[in-house]
């Protein structure tokens, strides 16, 4: 089972986000989400554990408790959400609104003056 786990601290790395989820059970795969640009942690990850028993315990155990200033959030991902929070057939990697038809923006008039 994949698991979604927001409310990292942001200096949180792989292996210890392996440290939390190994208490649970066995662990195929953790990986923190980090931003291409910076290389600083977004903040959340993915865990993927091979028993699901294990993984709905370590969701249960660790569902809103506190690693930092923030609550963690744990629960099942979601089919097709590798690319984090908010993110659907239409999403863009990296987040943020879908582009549009470009009718907006600083050179909106620039024919205008032609």
């Amino acid at each position: 089972m994949k698991i979604f786990v927001a409310g990292l601290p942001y200096d949180l790395d792989d292996d210890e986000l392996v440290e939390i989820f190994e208490k649970f059970g066995t662990i195929i795969s953790a990986k923190v989400a980090m931003d291409k640009e910076t290389g600083k942690s977004k903040g959340f990850g993915f865990i993927e554990m091979q028993n699901d028993a294990e993984a709905l315990d370590a969701i249960e155990s660790l569902n809103d408790i506190s690693l930092g200033k923030k609550p963690l959030v744990v629960k099942r991902a979601e089919e097709g959400s590798s690319r984090g929070p908010g993110a659907g057939p239409n999403a863009r990697p990296g987040g943020g609104a879908p582009r549009g038809n470009n009718n907006g923006g600083f050179n909106r008039d620039r024919n205008r003056f032609q």
